[in-house]
């Protein structure tokens, strides 16, 4: 009749060097606490310190342009064709696209409802980088009104400035009413266009102009057809990510730090974070090292009986499984232990910061879940190999 633990207890001296056995109970307590809210808070960040603004269908839009310094200010800082390749092969990077602008000189003006004239730069962007692209955004050979999405920071600029050169401030309603006049320089005089804003952009501070009007215009009115970028701007499912602020930085490229403000942050907190799991990993390797001198201590001291088990008849493997059978209920408690603590903290740290459930979950996230159930396979696995191995050196 088979044995269960109960019956063969008495064989085994398990009674001394508790010390020992709570210790370790209590140091792989506390590494897997550890390691579950370290990964639970690694999420968290990943959540929060993301910058939602000016987000299409997932992704992040950010500019980039090359660092000026006094030893490269003489030479061509613009972005070649090769450049802009290089920046869509990265992993980190979905695409990338270069900003086409003028080769000519324009001029534009208001005519007599608005007394205001200035020179002015236009830029070209691929239509899927545009945060604003309205139906009327598009031009034609032969046609003669140009449209224009409008940055919105420059039509703030505007309304700021323009009472003191008494000049009417303009809505958004109103600005799409004003008809634009824009004067193309060319060597053969001046062309004029009809123009109007058909739009405002809050992602690009830029007068951005349909792409075939500007490569058209570039070809007739400057005989250019290749025009290297300035900027270039790059779509990223995370314009925070440090593997693209770390290339970025070793490209000597200048990105708009508002856009990547929580970038570093999240960085230094990540590594923090790290350092934390990397403690509680080995926190709990140490536990599981001191449980293993207690299994052979006990053992040890226990061989005379265990070799009078084995010279019954009971194989070295049913009793390695029906001694490790003795801890599962331990591991058990330690995990589910370890996972109400990380909930608490998950719970508190959604408080403390005030978070609704859209930013942040008010339980952990599954995959840490996922971490203590394969940590506690991972310690009953090596408390029954050890038994196995201890007790197959006595038979």
């Amino acid at each position: 009749m088979p044995l269960s633990f109960q019956q063969i207890a008495p064989f085994l001296d398990t009674r001394k060097n508790r010390f020992s056995q709570w210790l370790s109970y209590g140091g792989l307590a506390i590494g897997v606490l550890l390691l579950l809210c370290s990964l639970q808070m690694y999420i968290n960040i990943n959540q929060l310190l993301r910058d939602k603004q000016n987000r299409k269908n997932g992704y992040d839009f950010i500019s980039v342009t090359k660092r000026i310094t006094n030893e490269n200010m003489g030479q061509d800082n613009r972005f070649q064709l090769p450049e802009v390749e290089a920046l869509r092969q990265q992993p980190f990077i979905e695409d990338a696209a270069p900003l086409l602008a003028n080769q000519f000189r324009v001029k534009a003006s208001a005519g007599n409802i608005i007394p205001f004239s200035t020179d002015l730069f236009l830029e070209a962007l691929n239509e899927q980088f545009i945060d604003t692209v309205p139906p009327s955004f598009h031009w034609k050979p032969g046609d003669i009104e140009v449209p224009i999405i409008f940055s919105s920071d420059f039509m703030e600029m505007y309304n700021v400035f323009a009472p003191s050169q008494d000049l009417p401030q303009l809505s958004d309603e109103t600005m799409s009413a004003v008809n634009i006049i824009l004067e193309c320089h060319t060597p053969n005089g001046v062309i004029p266009f009809r123009s109007r804003i058909v739009a405002l952009s809050d992602r690009i501070n830029s007068v951005l102009v349909p792409e075939p009007f500007l490569v058209w215009a570039n070809k007739n009115f400057a005989g250019v057809t290749q025009v290297p970028a300035t900027r270039v701007y790059l779509k990223t499912k995370d314009a925070n990510s440090a593997d693209l602020l770390n290339y970025l930085e070793q490209q000597q490229y200048r990105v708009n730090k508002d856009k990547t403000k929580f970038g570093r942050v999240k960085q230094v907190l990540q590594a923090i974070i790290s350092g934390m799991a990397g403690f509680g990993v080995l926190v709990i390797l140490l536990a599981m090292v001191l449980f293993s001198f207690y299994l052979q201590l006990m053992v040890a001291k226990s061989q005379a009986n265990l070799e009078l088990l084995l010279t019954l008849g009971y194989g070295p493997s049913w009793l390695s499984k029906t001694v490790a059978r003795k801890w599962i209920p331990v591991y058990t408690g330690i995990v589910l232990f370890a996972l109400v603590v990380t909930n608490l903290v998950q719970i508190g740290f959604r408080s403390l910061f005030l978070l609704d459930q859209d930013q942040l979950s008010l339980t952990i996230h599954w995959s840490v879940a996922v971490v203590a159930a394969v940590l506690w396979l991972l310690a009953i696995t090596i408390n029954f190999r050890l038994i196995r191995n201890l007790l197959h050196k006595l038979g």
